[in-house]
């Protein structure tokens, strides 16, 4: 059975980023049938905060990736504890005591000698004596997996064959100081207690996946699958950064951003597979191959999301958006013409606000100098609201027969006077809807 898992840390809302890797895995275990687990990295009970919970799943649930269960790190530090205690029973796990400032030293000096800055592993040289006084003097030390210097091989999804030189790779510390346990040592053990079959995850974590293949192998366990994708950067190549602007997934919403929108983008960035707007979520799970993404970064550019958010809408019926109308006032006889008017002239739903006040309250008029006697002409041959859908015809007829203009010189100073805007819906449906004419004055 395939089982896949995201394991976000509820230290900050979820990011773009962060949806990559949640809808890859979702994608994977539902075309299988398998299982999709929500896990909770909340190891660092400093940092991590139940909003951050809360957020993540009204984030997951807005865009419609229902998990299966819920796991929290945090109720398995038992677990944690007891793969530590067998890793140094059989001495593949040490504790060392270097201060940051020592360790940051030895790097410098690695890299002046051209070396890599790989931990010199000098903590197992020390005597059980000198490890009594350097915890009396510094407290406890950091508790670090002592690798096999071999290459560690693996096939990846996306990037194919890989082999790291563990010799390459400083001995990961999979405890801290202060008896924190730290992702890498969580995570193989929740990955293999949950029997974990596929891990999807960003391309900065291939080092890391690296030695947890190691660590799950020194205690007994069968690694996953793992693909690795690649990273995405800003429209320009740029690395993401929380200054390039709103990319929390909670900010998206806010601006109006549809699911659908989203996922269709997410769901084949950085492929080979052309991106295809979709309707449904079981046509995205149907399309989803892992193998198809590529490995070099992959641009975003979140501008992309509006006009894809404008296409979702436009195909939506009223049921969709019912409430959302009937919150801005628009009494229930007009919603169905309102937002058959409406509907192909909106990026986002924030935009029928604005409609519904043209409509409701008038539009500034917007008169050219070369029209004002026409459109005042014209507007005193427009009869008293309400209006219907041959009132357009009808009345721009009567003007063109007056007045003698025609084509373009008739119609747009009459809608730029009516709407103030010199585009928008058919203006026959418009009248239907239009209760005050600001251009009579």
């Amino acid at each position: 059975m395939t089982i896949t898992r995201f394991a976000p840390s509820p230290t900050g809302y979820i990011h773009v980023g962060n949806l990559r890797t949640a809808l890859m895995n979702y994608l994977i275990a539902r075309k299988a049938g398998g299982t999709f687990i929500l896990r909770i990295d909340d190891t660092d009970p400093v940092r991590s905060d139940e909003k951050y919970v809360d957020g993540i799943k009204q984030d997951l649930e807005w865009l419609g990736l229902q998990w299966d269960k819920v796991e929290r790190q945090s109720e398995r530090l038992d677990r944690y504890a007891d793969a530590a205690e067998k890793l140094r029973s059989i001495d593949r796990f040490y504790e060392a005591f270097e201060t940051p400032t020592e360790l940051d030293l030895k790097r410098k000096k690695q890299l002046n000698m051209g070396k890599p800055p790989v931990y010199d592993r000098a903590a197992l040289n020390l005597s059980t004596e000198e490890r009594d006084a350097l915890r009396t003097e510094r407290g406890d030390g950091v508790w670090r997996f002592k690798l096999d210097q071999e290459r560690i091989n693996w096939k990846d999804g996306i990037l194919g064959d890989i082999s790291i030189d563990a010799a390459s790779v400083s001995d990961p510390v999979l405890i801290r100081g202060d008896g924190q346990f730290l992702y890498t040592i969580a995570s193989v053990v929740d990955d293999t207690d949950m029997g974990v079959t596929n891990v999807v995850r960003g391309s900065d974590h291939v080092t890391n996946t690296a030695t947890q293949i190691q660590i799950m192998k020194a205690l007994g366990m069968t690694p996953p699958e793992f693909a690795h994708h690649s990273l995405l950067t800003g429209p320009q190549g740029e690395a993401l950064s929380k200054r390039l602007g709103t990319l929390a997934l909670r900010d998206l919403r806010e601006q109006g951003i549809q699911p659908m929108a989203l996922l269709s983008l997410m769901a084949r960035l950085g492929s080979s597979d052309p991106m295809e707007l979709r309707s449904e979520m079981s046509e995205l799970i149907e399309g989803f191959e892992v193998s198809s993404f590529g490995t070099a970064p992959t641009k975003f550019d979140v501008a992309d999301l509006f006009p894809l958010t404008a296409n979702v809408l436009q195909e939506k019926p009223l049921a969709d958006v019912a409430d959302q109308i009937a919150d801005l006032g628009v009494p229930a006889d007009l919603a169905e013409i309102f937002w058959t008017v409406t509907r192909d002239n909106i990026t986002t739903l924030k935009d029928l606000a604005a409609w519904w006040t043209l409509f409701s309250e008038g539009a500034d008029p917007v008169i050219d100098d070369e029209d004002a006697e026409f459109v005042a002409q014209a507007m005193a041959m427009l009869p008293q609201a309400p209006f219907d859908d041959t009132t357009w015809k009808t009345w721009t007829g009567a003007v063109k027969e007056a007045t003698g203009r025609k084509g373009k010189g008739l119609f747009m100073p009459l809608r730029k006077a009516l709407t103030g805007q010199s585009h928008g819906p058919d203006m026959s449906a418009t009248m239907t809807l239009l209760q005050v004419v600001k251009a009579r004055a």
